[in-house]
């Protein structure tokens, strides 16, 4: 049987759960995964971004 419930929390998040990764610049795709910066902040990331380097995550890319 489907789940009938499944992503159903999506749909009371702002934009459905969708925007702009901070880390990878992509636009319109869902940000799932929390992860935080050096400073202590945290952010929303997408999946690709979910195991990115620290140094992805705080914008200094080297």
């Amino acid at each position: 049987m489907p789940k009938s419930t499944r992503g159903k929390s999506l749909w009371n998040t702002p934009s459905h759960g969708r925007g702009t990764c901070p880390a990878c610049g992509t636009t319109r795709i869902k940000l799932l995964y929390s992860r935080s910066r050096t400073d202590g902040k945290i952010i929303k990331v997408c999946k690709l971004c979910r195991s990115a380097s620290q140094a992805k995550l705080d914008g200094t890319q080297s």
